[in-house]
């Protein structure tokens, strides 16, 4: 994709799963992957079979609810590659429960992580594409934002991503910054398999139910979403923002 090669990428939550598959795409791109993640020994595998690859990356172990650790992290991003260009938030957890059994840690665990983290990453590498006078952003929301049972509190956050996502594109579009969103449905990751282990399901069980019910008979893979985050960080989409982009497999 055009305008990929050579810029700075951050991805947050890149050590595994989603993040890890947008952070392998936008370095098979040429881009050069600053791997954001809490856990450490992931976002170093991560980072690790980037490089393996062929690909630029480096992995840093960030709690993006922490001002001090997102500040210190991008210092070092900046110090060895320059200002970053790039951004998807990706970071999330999840706390499920039914509303009346939720509790306020649930609530407020998974609030910092999609949004707090969210803020403060973007407030940060924000300043640095202003003064550039050009940036890309994408955030990751989800089909939850329309509501989904056991999830009042990751439904809330996501919902909450897509207001921020629209915001900042009116905000940060006359420094020529775009800012998306995708909003994923069922991917088949390590969060949809403690989703089912939450039901009581076999993950292969809730995937075949889930895959009957999308038009295209499958469930998602992290490559899927990558596929569409590297497409809206791209010059190809330079006149798209404030968009949400569901990626579900259907309607």
């Amino acid at each position: 994709m055009r305008g990929l090669a050579n810029r700075v990428a951050i991805v947050t939550g890149a050590g595994q799963g989603i993040g890890r598959a947008e952070a392998e795409r936008l370095a098979a791109e040429g881009a050069r992957v600053a791997l954001w993640d809490r856990n450490g020994e992931e976002v170093r595998a991560a980072a690790e079979a980037i490089i393996a690859a062929g690909g630029t990356a480096q992995a840093f172990t960030v709690d993006v609810t922490q001002r001090a650790e997102v500040d210190d992290a991008l210092a070092q991003v900046v110090s060895r590659w320059g200002a970053p260009a790039l951004l998807i938030n990706n970071a999330g957890i999840i706390r499920d429960n039914l509303f009346f059994r939720m509790t306020e840690d649930d609530w407020d665990a998974v609030m910092g992580t999609h949004l707090k983290g969210t803020f403060l990453v973007t407030q940060a590498v924000q300043a640095h594409m202003v003064s550039e006078r050009f940036g890309r952003i994408v955030n990751t929301s989800s089909t939850s934002a329309l509501g989904n049972r056991g999830q009042a509190n990751y439904s809330a956050a996501k919902a909450g991503l897509q207001g921020l996502t629209r915001t900042l594109a009116i905000e940060l579009g006359p420094f020529n910054i775009t800012v998306n969103a995708v909003a994923p449905g069922f991917i088949d990751t390590a969060m949809t398999e403690a989703t089912a282990r939450r039901m009581g399901l076999d993950p292969a069980v809730l995937k075949a139910a889930a895959a009957g019910q999308i038009p295209v008979g499958r469930v998602g893979t992290p490559e899927d979403v990558a596929g569409v985050a590297a497409f809206l960080l791209s010059d190809d989409a330079a006149f798209i923002s404030g968009q949400v982009l569901y990626v579900r497999g259907g309607p």
